[in-house]
């Protein structure tokens, strides 16, 4: 495995250049071997640097982050989405569904709901569709 070299061409090697005229086999193998030696440590330093960037990214991504967190009891409005979009009013229908409240929480950031007449929801709802609703 060769650092740094420049390839040669087998007709060129009948015409003398400097690099051909300077190369010193031993001094190049001792070179090779030190950049061997030292192959960890830039390693290492590649991986510093690599866990340096993704903190710088992780810190960036969460400064923009707008967290949104409930509390049972709170009622909020659920996205409307495709499956519960109804066809017939087009672009124009609405955005958000009736209020519901958070009877649960599943984990940080899901949410059970159960609607205004008392009927809980089928499965639990990412905070990522759901707002606050103000009464």
């Amino acid at each position: 495995m060769a650092f740094d070299m420049e390839a040669v061409v087998p007709v060129e090697i009948d015409e003398p250049s400097y690099r051909t005229e300077t190369f010193a086999p031993k001094a190049n193998e001792e070179a090779l071997a030190l950049s061997l030696d030292l192959i960890k440590e830039h390693r290492a330093q590649a991986n510093l640097r690599n866990e340096a960037y993704k903190q710088r990214v992780s810190r960036y991504y969460d400064s923009r982050v707008r967290s949104r967190s409930f509390r049972i009891g709170d009622w909020v409005m659920r996205k409307v989405s495709l499956a519960t979009k109804d066809s017939r009013e087009g672009t124009l229908g609405p955005s958000w569904e009736r209020p519901y409240e958070i009877i649960g929480i599943q984990r940080s950031g899901t949410y059970r709901l159960r609607d205004s007449n008392g009927k809980t929801l089928g499965h639990p709802w990412n905070v990522e569709h759901l707002k606050y609703y103000f009464k």
